[in-house]
């Protein structure tokens, strides 16, 4: 499995853009343009549901060399033994949590914690919690979370001078305003609407992986 130090192209199964695909065509499409790492973010299914599709990616995932990272469900990503899970601050920090050790633990492999920041101090906080990685972000409007307000490149720049561990850049990331980003100092991207809205998923990965290196 790619590790988190290499990984560049962070990918989504997110069934806000399925439009009628099923997960596991799209995450063969994710997988095939070279993604890194596939997160199900599933905001309207029950957490069953979650379950069931999660079985089906892992395999996919596990087979490419890629990272299975699971939105919201701690206790799905242990059970299967999820490389990752993904939680926003008010789903750690707002749940009593400090440090990634308070977290049950899976019996088949650890979970690495990925955890949202959208300001420095967010960041700093996040850091001392011990992720294995954090997200930095909205950087752009987008429409996946229309109500969030853009942290700006300002941010970017300073999660480049300051943060040690892999981070993600996330956020209305395009072909078009990656070169931005990469100035900025951005190496990992996070990418859902650009990729799951094109034409071809495998190429749109490519076409980010080529860039990206």
């Amino acid at each position: 499995m790619t590790s988190l130090t290499d990984a560049r192209l962070y990918t989504f199964v997110d069934t806000g853009y399925l439009h009628g695909r099923e997960p596991e065509t799209v995450a063969r499409q994710l997988l095939d343009g070279g993604a890194d790492l596939i997160q199900l973010r599933a905001k309207d299914w029950p957490v069953a549901k979650v379950r069931q599709v999660a079985e089906r990616l892992l395999p996919l995932t596990e087979a490419a060399g890629a990272a299975l990272v699971i939105n919201d469900h701690w206790e799905v990503a242990t059970e299967l033994g999820a490389p990752h899970c993904h939680l926003g601050q008010e789903d750690f920090f707002g749940a009593g949590h400090r440090h990634a050790a308070e977290l049950p633990p899976s019996a088949r492999r650890p979970v690495g914690l990925g955890l949202s920041t959208h300001a420095p101090d967010q960041a700093q906080r996040a850091l001392a919690a011990a992720p294995a990685y954090v997200a930095i972000g909205p950087v752009f409007a987008t429409a996946t979370k229309p109500q969030a307000q853009p942290v700006t490149l300002d941010y970017v720049r300073w999660a480049a001078a300051h943060v040690t561990l892999p981070w993600f850049a996330i956020g209305g990331i395009t072909l078009g305003n990656l070169d931005q980003l990469l100035a900025a100092g951005a190496r990992r991207v996070a990418v859902v609407s650009a990729i799951l809205e094109a034409a071809d998923l495998a190429r749109a990965c490519q076409q980010f992986k080529e860039r990206l290196r």
